[in-house]
C-alpha cells in the first residue's frame, strides 16, 4: 500500500461525508477526470483503506432505546479461549461491537437493547451462555454525546 496523497485524502473525506456521491461528482470535488477518480477510488476500495460503505441506521428508529456497555472477563487468554468466546459473540445479533481490551477485562461490547427487559433477556441467553465468561460487567448509556462513523482525514 502506498502512502495516502492529498487527493487521495480528499476521496476519503468526500466518501465520508456521502457514501453515495456520484464519481461525476467527486470527480469534480477533488479535481479529477471521471475516469481517473474512479481508478484513484478502486484502488483505494482493493487495498483495503476504504472497507466497505453502508447506511447509518438509528437504533432508535427500530424501537432499540438502550444501549449498554458490557466489561467481561474471561477464564483465561489462551488462543483457543479467546477463538470460542469471539465464534459465539460473533452469533449474538444484539451485539454491535466487541473489541478485545487489554486491561482489568478481556473485552469490552455495545449492545443495544429495546428495554431493561429485553436487555434481561440478552443477558441471561446470550451473555450467561458465552463460553468461558467468569465476570460481567454491565452500564447503562444514559445520552449519546458522539459517534464518530470514521475518523477524520
Amino acid at each position: 500500500m502506498q502512502p495516502l496523497d492529498a487527493i487521495d485524502t480528499a476521496i476519503l473525506r468526500a466518501i465520508q461525508q456521502n457514501g453515495r456521491i456520484s464519481n461525476a461528482d467527486l470527480a469534480q470535488r477533488v479535481g479529477l477526470s471521471p475516469s481517473a477518480c474512479s481508478r484513484r477510488l478502486d484502488i483505494l476500495e482493493k487495498s483495503g483503506v476504504v472497507s466497505g460503505y453502508y447506511a447509518r441506521i438509528s437504533p432508535k428508529a427500530l424501537d432499540y432505546r438502550m444501549i449498554a456497555i458490557v466489561h467481561i472477563s474471561l477464564s483465561g487468554q489462551f488462543a483457543k479461549t479467546l477463538a470460542e468466546f469471539e465464534a459465539a459473540v460473533k452469533l449474538c445479533p444484539n451485539v454491535l461491537v466487541c473489541y478485545l481490551m487489554s486491561g482489568e477485562y478481556d473485552y469490552i461490547l455495545r449492545i443495544a437493547a429495546k428495554d431493561l427487559e429485553d436487555y434481561e433477556r440478552i443477558h441471561r441467553d446470550w451473555l450467561s451462555a458465552l463460553p468461558h465468561v467468569v465476570k460481567i460487567n454491565s452500564s447503562f448509556a444514559l445520552r449519546e454525546v458522539i459517534d464518530r462513523p470514521s475518523i477524520g482525514v
